[in-house]
């Protein structure tokens, strides 16, 4: 679906409901990294990493946890309306047409739904902030993995309509998908509802990447599921359960993609395979039920 006129340009931010707020603000604005924004209040927080992007997290309080929405960046003010162009005459429902957005990081944009009903807000031109130089903090959000009961269909409607491409498969169980040359910016996993199993956040350097789960675990957060690289996208990662019970991910070294080169390959969920470096081993049964997370509504 997307033309020479647009193109998705990367991941910008997830916005999350969240049903115990303070002490994820706590918890992200401490111990993960991140940096509260003047646009917060005691309802929503909107959080920075140290790259350019305005912001990577905001939090809702609420009640349950959930998606609110998430953020794809466009080159330009010109291809977020190309792209509302493209998309309405093809069928997909405009949740609202381009404009100036009225929110933490403004800029130009939209929102539609995917066919689960995930709220994606497509956004140009959104206030420049500048890149920070604390090493061991995150740059930037790498990539949000979800849950759907129907992978086969939803992987396809995200390339054919919003134009990403698929980089690899972990047999039929997940599908690693990207819009740039990281390995992946999206990624699905086959479940029994639709909701976030993970967002992944990347630091500098593998040095940051252990400095950061020392920090964690010195402020009383031990990693989950870590340290390790994954098979799929070459990433080191260490897993955690934030205060409500959502999983965030320490990431680095996230593989780049020639084009050119690049053939998509299927990958056996072996354990060497899961974790290259031999340490981590399986997930536990306990955080395959926070990777599950609860139905998104």
């Amino acid at each position: 679906m997307s033309s020479a006129a647009w193109a998705i340009t990367h991941l910008r931010h997830i916005s999350l409901h969240c049903s115990a707020f303070d002490a994820c603000l706590d918890y992200y604005a401490g111990p993960w990294g991140l940096q509260r924004l003047p646009d917060s209040d005691d309802q929503s927080a909107v959080l920075r990493a140290a790259g350019t992007e305005h912001h990577v997290l905001e939090l809702h309080r609420s009640d349950s946890n959930g998606i609110d929405h998430l953020s794809l960046g466009l080159f330009d003010d010109r291809a977020v309306d190309a792209a509302a162009a493209d998309l309405g005459g093809a069928g997909v429902t405009l949740l609202s047409e381009p404009a100036a957005l009225d929110r933490p990081g403004r800029g130009y944009g939209f929102r539609i739904a995917d066919p689960e009903g995930r709220i994606v807000e497509l956004s140009a031109c959104t206030d420049a902030v500048p890149a920070s130089a604390e090493e061991p903090t995150p740059v930037k959000i790498a990539h949000v993995v979800l849950n759907t009961a129907d992978i086969e269909s939803l992987s396809v409607w995200w390339c054919e309509v919003l134009g990403f491409q698929v980089s690899d498969w972990s047999e039929r169980q997940m599908v690693f998908l990207r819009c740039n040359s990281d390995h992946h910016s999206i990624a699905f996993n086959r479940a029994e509802w639709a909701s976030l199993n993970h967002v992944a956040y990347e630091v500098p350097s593998l040095d940051a990447f252990m400095s950061s789960i020392g920090r964690l675990k010195r402020a009383g957060h031990d990693v989950g599921w870590g340290p390790g690289r994954h098979g799929p996208g070459n990433n080191a990662f260490g897993y955690f359960v934030d205060p409500a019970g959502t999983v965030p991910e320490v990431t680095a070294e996230v593989q780049q993609i020639d084009e050119a080169t690049w053939v998509p390959r299927t990958w056996p969920r072996t354990p060497e395979l899961s974790d290259r470096w031999g340490i981590a081993g399986p997930p536990s049964a306990e955080m395959r039920e926070y990777m599950a997370g609860t139905p998104d509504a």
